[in-house]
């Protein structure tokens, strides 16, 4: 799937994969969505973890900008090349959660970062360098990372996660 580069086609995209996501969601068992499988060492409940987490990082970097601050990338205490470290994180602290509370706050999250991409201006989403903290980039380039593309690898490594075991 091509990345968006419209508001349209980010809403469509995002929409699209989250529920095809939500769907393979809603036909397992609680035991099948918390059962971490030994090839991924990932559960789904801890797929939607990880996603909320990065929804909430890539709103906290928006709402940072509005504040006319430059928000730390990717969080504070992290540069880039320490993704795995930051994901590890993540995955700890999503571990610590029950699935109705990591279910919960993943639609919320969910809600929350739609809302925000329906409520701005395609100029606001695609115009490169705006704003000034996205660099050489487009916001909506970060909120494809964080919605559609994220939605698309969480769909591939949940179908890893529920196949049994071999």
């Amino acid at each position: 799937m091509p990345r968006p580069t419209t508001k349209a086609g980010l809403l469509s995209a995002a929409r699209e994969r989250h529920a095809a996501l939500e769907a393979l969601v809603a036909a397992q068992t609680p035991r099948a969505l918390t059962r971490v499988h030994p090839t991924t060492s990932w559960s789904v409940k801890d797929i939607l973890a990880h996603l909320t987490a990065w929804e909430q990082l890539c709103l906290g970097w928006y709402r940072a900008g509005e504040r006319g601050e430059t928000p730390p990338l990717p969080a504070p205490d992290f540069n880039w090349s320490q993704l795995p470290a930051l994901n590890e994180r993540f995955l700890r602290a999503g571990r610590r959660q029950s699935l109705a509370a990591v279910s919960a706050a993943y639609a919320a999250s969910y809600a929350e970062i739609l809302a925000l991409i329906g409520s701005l201006s395609e100029i606001e989403l695609f115009t490169r360098g705006r704003p000034a903290w996205v660099g050489g980039n487009t916001l909506g380039a970060y909120f494809v990372s964080a919605t559609s593309s994220h939605y698309d690898w969480a769909l591939k490594l949940a179908r890893k996660c529920l196949r049994p075991a071999a």
